[in-house]
């Protein structure tokens, strides 16, 4: 009898071509190539090298290449299975991987990359070297130099998905820094919104850090010297925030230090130096300081061009208005007027002029005081200055402050404006109850700001008279009795509070020595309390209570608090207090220690007592 399913030799191979016709078509064979992203490139700029393989097996193991005339800033990886169907066949599926490197050229020439090697299933396989032209400096304007598209060299499957999406791995639009050599993980970068101004034209001083490490805190920021300039602070933050950004096809983490506005006080091309930071990186023990020393720039001041309208200055730049605010027009004699003129714009608002106010005789202007309200906007200084005048008329009639005019030149327009104001007319009354004739009174003179009258009344002011007395000559001051003593006080006094203050600083010296042997009492008792907690089951508490009975101790002994302090510190202190070398390292020992038990999970009860012993040692038989 025949089972049911069974079949020959012949039925066997029948089913496997049957399989085969039905399944789907793979790639025909291994590929494997580079490619870069453009074939001339400058010693400043990046470029992008792709090592591609398609359909390789799954042991193949990828040597990327590497030489001494260029420098990987950024490696990455990524997979991807791309499937088509030719029409009424099988499909077609390929596994492709990608490296990207982002790369530079050390020196200039015709260089070579080398290939790349793949090993799989005993065999070596090797891509094309590539040839690259270097020129010196940055091909900023070329588009190759910034990312192209690849060279037809060989086809690459991530160029155009057969879906028709758009290609995930597709290189990241590059910023504009270039990367310093050596330093590349992380620098400082100073940089301009614009590098050719006016003189007095704002342009914008950014001061970033580029960095691809984890940053703990920036210890000192130095700032370049602004010879030439006006500076404003726009934004200096007190804590560190980042936005990611691709510089030359690598991801960095950007922080932002400083920002200021700079108004160039002179034409010529003005230098800014290099400004400079500490930086710590990385966190607690594992935190590492670095010195880093950003860029210099350069910017190109022009001078105002011709045509200036009479009393321009060169701090006049930028989009002004000027107004005028009377507090009052009619006002009584004896009365003051405050006038305040206001000039608010967009340009260096704290060094600006306004116009200055002027008068008739008749009228007494006092010196002004100044006030200014700057409110940046967009990382653009903007504002408000105001002169306040105070006007005294003295006499009544009608006067005329004259219009008020400021030219400036307005750097986007490139042009000459002037800003004016309206003349303003005073109406000075006499005073109720003065008896003088009010300025509405008709009066037989017409020009009243020009002709006297109201001045005062005939009787109103009256001749200045003196009696003198004549004396005989009174005994002088160093014949009298009181004369000697009053000499002699003042020395009196000094000696009086010397030898009070001798006597409260040795009453200070004993209180002092009292208070430190109380405070080394003090921490031998938290040493106690312990030994009580060393065999507790919170071994935090235990050294903790163990470092700060020796802190106690070491601040009553050194007469100045040590808590907070590093131990390279602590170790300058015992030196120049004259500890002896042993009993500086057991107190070092026994610091280190506790932070290792509070963080590195306490230790058995032998380690806490050997600490213990080691605390009871250092603060034994100290001098």
């Amino acid at each position: 009898m025949r089972r049911t399913g069974s079949r020959g030799p012949l039925g066997a191979v029948l089913v496997g071509l049957a399989l085969l016709a039905s399944a789907p078509a793979w790639a025909a064979g291994l590929e494997f190539y580079q490619t870069v992203n453009s074939e001339e490139v400058g010693t400043e700029d990046t470029f992008v090298l792709t090592v591609v393989t398609v359909d390789a097996p799954s042991d193949a193991k990828v040597k990327l290449p590497r030489s001494d005339d260029f420098e990987v800033l950024n490696s990455s990886r990524s997979s991807q299975r791309s499937v088509s169907w030719s029409s009424g066949g099988p499909a077609n599926i390929q596994d492709v991987t990608k490296y990207v490197l982002t790369m530079r050229a050390n020196r200039a020439g015709n260089l070579t990359i080398p290939p790349a090697e793949m090993t799989a299933g005993g065999k070596t396989h090797r891509t094309e070297s590539v040839q690259i032209s270097v020129k010196p400096g940055r091909l900023g304007s070329s588009s190759r130099a910034q990312g192209g598209t690849p060279p037809p060299r060989a086809r690459d499957p991530f160029a155009s998905p057969p879906s028709g999406l758009p290609d995930p791995f597709a290189d990241e639009e590059e910023d504009s820094p270039s990367i310093p050599r050596g330093d590349s993980d992380l620098f400082l970068r100073s940089s301009l919104d614009r590098d050719e101004v006016f003189v007095g034209e704002q342009v914008t001083l950014t001061l970033h850090i580029y960095s691809r490490v984890d940053l703990s805190s920036v210890d000192s920021v130095s700032m370049p010297k602004l010879e030439g300039f006006w500076s404003e602070e726009l934004d200096s933050p007190t804590q560190l925030g980042s936005e990611q950004k691709i510089v030359g096809g690598v991801p960095y983490r950007v922080f932002l230090l400083r920002r200021r506005a700079l108004f160039p006080v002179k034409a010529g091309t003005l230098s800014i130096s290099a400004a400079e930071a500490d930086i710590t990186t990385g966190f607690l023990f594992a935190g590492h300081r670095v010195h880093r020393i950003s860029n210099a720039l350069k910017v190109k001041v022009a001078p105002l061009p011709p045509g200036a309208p009479q009393g321009m200055s060169n701090a006049n730049v930028g989009a002004w208005r000027l107004s005028v605010d009377v507090s009052q027009t009619r006002v009584e004699l004896g009365q003051p007027v405050t006038v305040k003129v206001i000039l608010e714009g967009s340009g260096n608002v704290k060094n600006v002029t306004p116009p200055k106010l002027t008068g008739p005789a008749s009228l007494k202007i006092y010196d002004p005081t100044t006030s200014d309200k700057v409110t940046p906007v967009r990382n653009k200084v903007q504002g408000r200055r105001v002169v306040e005048y105070l006007v005294m008329p003295q006499r009544t009639g009608t006067f005329t402050l004259p219009a008020l005019e400021f030219p400036f030149f307005d750097a986007r327009a490139r042009k000459y404006e002037v800003a004016r104001t309206e003349p303003i007319t005073l109406t000075v009354e006499s005073s109720a109850g003065s008896g003088l004739p009010s300025a509405s009174t008709p009066s037989k003179v017409d020009d009243s700001a020009n002709e006297p009258k109201n001045v005062l009344t005939p009787g109103g002011l009256r001749p200045v008279r003196y009696q003198a007395r004549f004396v005989a000559p009174s005994e002088p001051p160093w014949k009298r009795a009181y004369f000697v003593p009053l000499v002699a006080a003042p020395l009196g006094l000094l000696l009086g509070f010397a030898l009070l203050g001798g006597v409260r600083g040795r009453l200070a010296t004993r209180s002092e020595a009292d208070r430190g042997r109380q405070q080394a009492k003090a921490a031998r008792k938290r040493l106690v309390e312990a030994e009580k907690l060393q065999a507790g089951a919170d071994a935090g508490a235990f050294y903790t209570e163990v470092e700060k009975a020796l802190h106690g101790f070491l601040g009553a002994r050194l007469g100045v608090p040590v808590t907070g302090l590093t131990r390279d510190v602590i170790g300058e202190r015992m030196t120049a207090a004259g500890v002896a070398p042993e009993r500086r390292a057991r107190v070092l020992y026994v610091l280190e220690a506790c932070d290792l038990g509070r963080y590195g999970g306490g230790g058995d009860a032998a380690a806490r007592q050997q600490v213990l012993d080691a605390a009871v040692a250092a603060m034994e038989g100290w001098a």
